[in-house]
């Protein structure tokens, strides 16, 4: 379970465990995640104020947050969603949920490499 300042990014074993402890296939799910996941919708959808489309992308990366056993991504899209839904964002919450996206994207690497 690689962590930083604490933070749990991946739970690797959690994550096995919800794939019948198939490591082919969750690295390959994460490898998806990876390449296929990214915050610009969320950015562009908040920038425009569109509450709708911003909540659909924050509830998006949150699902597959904790299907993926991504924990503090998970926690930090939540809480983007939580303001979403109150139609006030306050400032540095997108900051924080971007600088935990990019730690995930570190430690999915990390935990890859360290379970290949």
């Amino acid at each position: 379970m690689p962590e930083n300042d604490g933070k749990v990014y991946i739970d690797w074993n959690d994550g096995i465990k919800r794939v019948m402890n198939n490591a082919k296939l969750y690295t390959k799910l994460l490898d998806k995640f990876k390449t296929g996941t990214n915050l610009g919708d969320l950015s562009a959808a908040l920038d425009a104020g569109d509450y709708e489309k911003a909540q659909a992308a924050a509830h998006t990366i949150k699902g597959v947050a904790a299907n993926l056993s991504l924990a503090e991504l998970y926690k930090q899209a939540l809480e983007v969603e939580t303001q979403i839904k109150g139609k006030s964002v306050a400032p540095g919450v997108f900051d924080a949920l971007s600088a935990c996206f990019t730690e995930t994207l570190a430690s999915i690497d990390k935990a890859v490499a360290e379970h290949a």
